[in-house]
């Protein structure tokens, strides 16, 4: 990690502008967001270098001059526009890639349409270790019972954030995977299906049991069914938090991708602990993650930050976005160690590969 291990190196000046930044942050946001969905800034990218004046905006758009002159002010101030000749609007880099680019498309839906209203309530969630901004959609305890239902946008907003960024790490995820031919794979936490569909496309012969709540493998047998393949993906019900709930014997290979980040420390550690009694000296576990000390980029480092916040006031209220250290640590705790560790995989994905510790 090279982005937050020293002081701040900018002058006063940069850093007090950046305090502001931050201060008009929800302004900088919600006017962003506008010039989106307005189509604001299609119309003026369509302009190109020539740009686009507030009239003929005004007059395209149905909406008055003084609504867009406010929103590109802040549009100017948010580089995501710059002024030709004083009059013309033309899109600027930061503003290309709010229309273009499936990352920021992909974020900005979900801070919008799943975070922002409950964001409000994050210092509450903070004291008291529980999804207060959930309240905004519904009485739950946690989101992941009732993603099936979330009202629309939030709803394909969610599944938009989480399969862009689980989907770009599949192909090479599944090279790894398969290397060495596994004959059964329990998806733990398999949500709509998407990972056990790559796999049985990727291998004849495999076969994949997705473990979940009975919620989220409704929408999964449906996808599966969709899809042909019912004959080789089947579901197992189970919430892992409780007790009583114990994985299958006999495990071949278990797959965690994006689910351990659902839980707390200690939650982790008795899943681990569960997973570790079922694996023989051949099983092996692979748990894939966004660990934010182990992104490239900082921008990346950032967005795994601040999607921590989402677990902490949407989500759980006790979960996180971890440092690869710590879930280490609590995989040694369980008895168990990592045998290959690789960086990297789609936008940001660290997988590791996972067996029993050798008996001393």
């Amino acid at each position: 990690m090279q982005f937050y291990n020293q002081p701040d190196q900018r002058s006063a000046l940069e850093a007090i502008t950046d305090a502001q930044r931050i201060a008009f942050a929800p302004f900088a946001f919600q006017a962003t967001v506008a010039l989106v969905r307005l189509g604001i800034l299609e119309l003026i990218s369509q302009k190109g270098k020539q740009g686009e004046t507030v009239c003929a905006l005004a007059e395209e758009l149905k909406i008055s001059e003084y609504g867009i002159k406010v929103l590109l002010d802040m549009g100017l101030s948010c580089r995501l526009v710059w002024l030709r000749e004083d009059q013309y609007y033309v899109l600027d880099k930061v503003g290309m890639f709010l229309l273009s680019d499936p990352m920021t498309q992909a974020n900005l839906n979900f801070s919008q349409d799943v975070c922002y209203q409950g964001l409000f309530h994050l210092m509450e969630a903070i004291r008291e270790e529980k999804p207060c901004g959930l309240k905004v959609f519904g009485d739950w305890e946690t989101i992941y019972p009732a993603l099936g239902i979330l009202p629309e946008p939030a709803r394909q907003s969610w599944f938009d954030f989480d399969h862009y960024y689980s989907d770009r790490s599949f192909p090479e995820a599944l090279e790894l995977i398969f290397a060495d031919k596994p004959r059964h794979i329990l998806d733990v936490g398999g949500n709509t299906g998407k990972w056990a569909l790559e796999c049985v496309r990727h291998d004849p012969d495999v076969q994949l049991t997705i473990m979940d709540l009975p919620e989220q493998l409704a929408l999964m047998r449906d996808a599966v069914k969709a899809a042909g393949y019912e004959g080789r993906i089947d579901g197992l019900e189970a919430n892992l938090l409780d007790e009583g709930n114990l994985f299958p014997d006999e495990l071949d290979r278990v797959w965690m991708s994006q689910f351990l980040d659902c839980f707390s420390e200690s939650q982790i550690l008795a899943i681990l602990r569960k997973v570790a009694q079922k694996m023989d000296r051949n099983s092996r576990l692979y748990i894939m993650e966004t660990f934010w000390d182990r992104q490239a980029f900082e921008a990346a480092a950032y967005s795994v930050n601040a999607t921590s916040l989402y677990f902490s006031c949407m989500a759980n209220g006790n979960s996180r976005m971890y440092h690869s250290k710590d879930m280490i640590h609590l995989l040694h705790q369980a008895g168990l160690v990592v045998e290959q560790d690789t960086d990297n995989l789609g936008a940001g994905h660290t997988l590791l590969r996972c067996c029993l510790r050798p008996e001393e």
